[in-house]
């Protein structure tokens, strides 16, 4: 057991009933720049191991296994895409049965260091909501199979691994399904720069001193943000290694909670960085790959 500070959006900085672009919350991807404001929370964080077994993707939203992998460095690019990638597609299908058809749509590495543009995310959010869920599978899959393939149960599951070293320095923590509530997540459009022009053809940039400004932006995505709930469950796996992967889970269809789907199982796992004030001082600096997948069912 340990404790962090979680970080939320704050439910007295949005309008919960704004649906409309630039009116909804929002958050650049390209620096700094919300709509919002953040809420800083105080938990406890149980550690799952010993107790791995009891957790997976359909009732808590998360799942840990033991998956050793041939690739240890993760800096080869194409390496990643050509290898890794199968890897990761076995690993889903040896742990969730009846899976179709796994599309890997990219990854992320992660290596927590000064001025890195890929450093650990410490918000709490869910990194898909349905609508961009479905998006998601039509940019990716051919449209006479995406509507096929649609029509059966289908996710969206991170595999999430450290790199070269445990995963001490800033864990991830992940909050069981089942403590959560349908309002304690917020819709949040993603603002990307939308390339501004001068007058001889070049690309302008946004100004990066206007973070309060939407001017230069357009909505291309959409997360969840997760608001402050004190019922939340936090949980992590204390010095997580290269050889072991945590499931992420963002959007499953058969989740009623929030899609309309059949049956009470989790939609997805609301997850962040944190800092742990356990952790040894000497600890490296933590490192990981995350690799997205679209999962589709017979």
């Amino acid at each position: 057991m340990t404790t962090g500070i979680f970080n939320y959006i704050d439910r007295s900085s949005y309008d919960p009933n704004a649906t409309k672009p630039f009116e909804k919350p929002w958050q650049k991807v390209d620096g700094p720049g919300t709509s919002y404001t953040i809420s800083s929370q105080k938990f406890p964080v149980e550690d799952l191991r010993g107790q791995e077994s009891q957790f997976t993707v359909d009732n808590a939203g998360f799942a840990i296994y033991k998956a050793p992998s041939k690739e240890t460095l993760f800096t080869d690019g194409e390496k990643l895409k050509s290898s890794y990638y199968a890897e990761t597609e076995e690993i889903l299908r040896q742990r969730l049965p009846g899976i179709k058809k796994v599309v890997i749509f990219d990854h992320t590495i992660r290596r927590r260091q000064a001025g890195s543009a890929r450093s650990p995310v410490q918000l709490v959010h869910v990194d898909q909501t349905p609508g961009a869920a479905e998006v998601r599978v039509r940019r990716h899959v051919p449209e006479a199979e995406a509507n096929e393939l649609l029509k059966g149960r289908w996710q969206i599951i991170n595999v999430w691994r450290p790199i070269e070293n445990v995963a001490s320095d800033h864990p991830l923590a992940v909050i069981d399904w089942r403590s959560t509530k349908p309002d304690d997540f917020v819709k949040v459009d993603l603002l990307y720069p939308n390339g501004a022009w001068d007058s001889e053809g070049r690309e302008v940039a946004p100004d990066p001193e206007s973070v309060s400004s939407t001017v230069g932006y357009e909505v291309k995505g959409e997360v969840y943000s997760i608001a402050p709930n004190e019922k939340h469950r936090f949980f992590y796996a204390k010095d997580l290694t290269p050889d072991e992967v945590m499931f992420l889970k963002c959007f499953d269809s058969k989740s009623h909670t929030m899609t309309g789907g059949e049956t009470d199982i989790a939609h997805g796992s609301c997850h962040t960085a944190f800092s742990d004030p356990q952790t040894p001082l000497d600890a490296p600096p933590r490192q990981s790959i995350e690799v997205r997948c679209l999962v589709f069912y017979d």
